[in-house]
């Protein structure tokens, strides 16, 4: 049960039904767990950002690697490792990024399972220079002049500057003026790419979202990674890729996005490196590859690699493949797949990016003899 900890004894009253499946959410907690606390947050439970405000956060990632425990077992059909090491950062104030919606004159978050949006002043899983942010558009949301019809905006930060991204105008245009408007008080905010440390990162590009947990992310995904030859699959920006070109890798990097292959290309030159970037899915760039490289980074999407992803890379059977992985379902199903072709999981770490949401994060590493 949601907002529920194990061991409580709750009182549930119906939710609404859908697809004929009927629900139900608690009215009262008659016997608390003794790891339950107060939320830090007023809109916890009705946001639908956050799932694990009511819990101490060692009690959370606790709870997080037995889920990931079980998602193995019932999706994968296998065990998990016995020892699951967890990686963990400061627990709030750590997103560099969020999406902001618009209703009226209320500016926040999806309600959970709804479009309806909670109005939300401060968010404490956002970083304070978003808090900042929002409060200017809270501001600029009060005017006459404000656009009625814009429904969501993307804000991602350095600390220092924050880009502002249109998601979501309807079916019509913003004015330049309003970008001007908005200039006014969050300078470079409509600038078409961001620094990110030593990382440009453009409008339609991904970058990790946790601030404090990227340094350790590259280095948990890398570990291991031995050869003279690597593949940066779904490289985003080149986050991995420059990581891999400094242990001395060949590296070839491969981005679907043209915007992210963009950034990759001008961060690679910019460090001083020059190796392939390919435009191109990987799943299908794989499929046209005959020679295999001694080691294999793999970030897909929430989506994992697939079934023609983690096929090709069973066809292939790279000696080492480390997978950085944001679903459990999806991770579980594409273990299974590289598993029956002799694949052993060599190791599982849970990096928790994603502080009191239900997101896990992990990285996977494989090796075939």
């Amino acid at each position: 049960m949601p907002f529920s900890l194990p061991g409580e004894l709750v009182q549930v009253e119906p939710a609404d039904a859908r697809h004929h499946v009927k629900r139900g959410k608690i009215s009262s907690v008659l016997e608390p767990s003794p790891e339950r606390i107060d939320p830090a947050c007023p809109h916890f439970i009705r946001c639908g950002g956050c799932s694990y405000q009511h819990s101490s956060y060692a009690y959370e990632v606790a709870q997080k690697v037995e889920v990931l425990r079980e998602v193995m077992e019932r999706v994968g059909k296998f065990d998990a490792p016995e020892e699951i090491p967890v990686i963990t950062g400061p627990d709030w104030g750590y997103r560099n990024r969020i999406q902001l919606h618009f209703e009226g004159e209320k500016m926040g978050f999806h309600e959970g399972n709804s479009h309806e949006v909670v109005n939300v002043e401060q968010c404490p899983i956002s970083s304070p220079k978003l808090n900042e942010a929002m409060a200017v558009l809270r501001g600029h949301l009060k005017e006459r002049r404000w656009p009625y019809f814009l429904r969501s905006l993307e804000l991602f930060t350095n600390e220092e500057v924050v880009q502002v991204n249109v998601l979501d105008a309807g079916d019509k245009r913003l004015a330049k003026s309003f970008f001007e408007w908005i200039d006014l008080d969050l300078p470079g905010a409509t600038e078409p790419s961001l620094e990110y440390g030593e990382f440009r990162v453009s409008h339609r590009s991904f970058f990790q979202t946790n601030r404090f947990l990227i340094d350790q992310l590259v280095e948990t995904a890398l570990d291991g990674a031995e050869g003279a030859t690597a593949w940066d699959l779904y490289a985003g920006v080149g986050l991995f890729s420059l990581a891999l070109a400094r242990r001395d890798f060949e590296v070839t990097a491969v981005e679907a996005s043209i915007s992210a292959i963009s950034d990759l290309g001008h961060n690679m030159e910019r460090a001083g490196f020059h190796f392939p970037a390919y435009k191109a899915s990987a799943e299908l760039w794989m499929e046209e590859q005959t020679e295999v490289p001694d080691f294999v980074l793999a970030d897909p999407p929430r989506s994992g690699l697939g079934k023609n992803g983690a096929r090709a890379l069973a066809r292939l059977k790279p000696r080492q493949l480390n997978i950085v992985s944001c679903d459990p379902s999806t991770l579980a199903r594409d273990l299974a797949t590289l598993r029956s072709v002799g694949y052993e999981i060599e190791g599982m770490t849970m990096i928790d990016m994603f502080p009191h949401t239900s997101h896990i994060e992990t990285v996977t590493k494989l090796r075939i003899g």
